[in-house]
């Protein structure tokens, strides 16, 4: 196909995004937040999305040409992956000698330049809701975009559910058979955050191409109503627990609940160690957990990001695949109140574990506690 009649698309990868998870420091915004990323052991992991994404886009590679960043904001793993592309070109984007001296100025720069660009259809961005606001800032609703979750923090409706479904909502946007629809961009305060407090807030709405089995939904806070829920869930779990097991506690109210009930505190953004009723260690990266779990029985308990229904790969990355494999899906006890559970469509979980094998693997049905006497079956994509 001649290069005049290729679809155009726009492609920004934001390649810090994501560092923060593994290692417990739930995002990267700021340059010192990367640092300390970086000296706990973080690896880059939004070339490897990239990569998944544009693997699914293989069989129409013909057929598209990206306008895109130099160097790992996306022209790397264009030329990698054999894709046709063009980059643009600014004086800004001569400084970029490695990922750390990528920031958001660059990808607002790179988005008010694509939006210009002639006959392109869309605007495809890589990152997690910093970098959803930094879009939005550029060009606001005037282009549609999409987003392909690669950070720590994805509670926006602006994503797809994973890099593979977003190479799908591509090809059926350019194939003009899904609408455009005005999307949330959520985003929290990461330094509250890291405090332990939760506060979210509504930016703005970006135009994307939707597609309800493949786009994400906002995240959903679980209500004050839902406290009892929460406490008789908490006696139910409490009943469940075995002597000398390692119980990793991932992040969230309900979980809290738990350890409110023991007497213990918990981080109720991180992940915590119980063993034998008492918590043992707080706030844990992957490193660390696997250090207290090698070789002892370790289980997880953990709930779903409300409207979104993900078990695993929104707000708790520090269950890393590595992790996931050591523990099992069968030591793994789902919580959640029957609100939350309500308001994910079909009552469908999903995973993002970052390791699309696993997500395979670890699909199936899983009981999850919904009160003390109710279990419900649910199904994981």
């Amino acid at each position: 196909m001649n290069n005049s009649n290729r679809f155009l698309i726009g492609l920004i990868i934001n390649p810090i995004s994501g560092m923060g998870g593994s290692v417990g420091l739930k995002g990267t915004d700021g340059k010192h937040i990367l640092q300390k990323a970086l000296k706990l052991g973080a690896i880059p992991n939004a070339l490897n999305r990239a990569r998944e994404f544009l693997t699914e886009l293989s069989s129409i590679r013909s057929k598209l040409k990206f306008i895109t960043c130099p160097g790992d904001m996306g022209a790397s793993v264009l030329d990698e992956m054999r894709f046709t592309y063009e980059i643009i070109e600014d004086k800004l984007f001569d400084n970029i000698k490695d990922i750390q001296d990528t920031s958001a100025e660059h990808t607002i720069k790179a988005a008010k330049l694509l939006k210009n660009v002639k006959n392109i259809k869309l605007i495809v961005f890589l990152g997690g809701d910093g970098t959803a606001r930094d879009i939005f800032q550029a060009i606001g609703m005037e282009f549609p975009c999409l987003g392909v979750p690669t950070g720590v923090k994805i509670y926006s409706s602006v994503f797809s559910v994973n890099p593979r479904n977003a190479a799908t909502i591509v090809m059926q946007f350019l194939w003009d058979e899904i609408p455009l629809k005005e999307s949330e961009i959520l985003d929290i305060n990461e330094e509250k955050y890291r405090q332990g407090k939760l506060v979210s807030k509504l930016y703005g709405h970006l135009l994307i191409p939707y597609n309800p089995d493949f786009s994400q939904q906002s995240k959903i806070n679980t209500p004050d109503s839902d406290l009892n829920n929460q406490e008789r869930i908490a006696k139910r779990v409490l009943e469940l627990l075995e002597d000398d097991v390692y119980y990793l506690l991932g992040p969230g109210t309900t979980i809290k609940t738990i350890s409110d009930q023991l007497s213990q505190e918990k981080t109720i953004l991180g992940i915590d160690l119980l063993l034998n009723r008492k918590i043992i260690a707080y706030d844990l990266n992957e490193e660390q957990i696997f250090n207290y779990i090698d070789g002892k029985r370790a289980k997880i308990i953990t709930s779903l990001i409300g409207r979104q229904g993900f078990l695993f790969g929104r707000g708790n990355m520090q269950f890393t695949p590595r992790i996931l494999k050591y523990i099992t899906s069968k030591n793994v006890v789902i919580v959640a109140t029957k609100f939350k559970l309500l308001s994910i469509n079909h009552q469908l979980l999903r995973l993002d574990t970052r390791d699309p094998d696993l997500d395979k693997n670890m699909k199936g049905f899983y009981k999850v506690i919904v009160d003390y006497d109710e279990i419900k079956i649910c199904k994981v994509e």
